[in-house]
């Protein structure tokens, strides 16, 4: 069982950074796909980013590409996702999700997850 951990939501200015990050425990953290996930009000959970095990490669959402970066830290057993250019569009509660299954981006997919954070951009 891996138990996952957000931290840094907030509220930022339209154009603004944010970096959140997940800490994760319970489990070989190295082992698992990491993955970054948002959900806005009255909409469907939303793919942002993943991260492989060994941090080699990454994906990205179309509209995050460019503005959000994905990095993990195995030693610390965490998962960052930096944001910045942010857009009113990038409100949403964000997660942090872990699975073994290589680089994937379906939430369905993934098997642990975490309890999200808040990030509100105001324009």
């Amino acid at each position: 069982q891996v138990q996952l951990v957000e931290s840094g939501g907030g509220l930022v200015q339209a154009g603004g950074s944010l970096r959140l990050s997940c800490a994760a425990s319970g489990g070989t953290f190295s082992a698992y796909t990491m993955g970054w996930f948002r959900q806005a009000p009255g909409k469907e959970r939303e793919f942002v980013a993943a991260i492989s095990r060994g941090g080699g490669t990454t994906s990205y959402a179309d509209s995050m590409k460019g503005r959000f970066t994905i990095s993990r830290d195995n030693a610390k057993n965490t998962v960052d996702l930096q944001m910045n250019s942010l857009k009113p569009e990038d409100t949403a509660v964000y997660y942090c999700a872990a699975d073994r299954t290589y680089m994937i981006s379906s939430p369905s997919e993934y098997d642990y997850w975490g309890q999200g954070t808040q990030v509100t951009v105001s324009s």
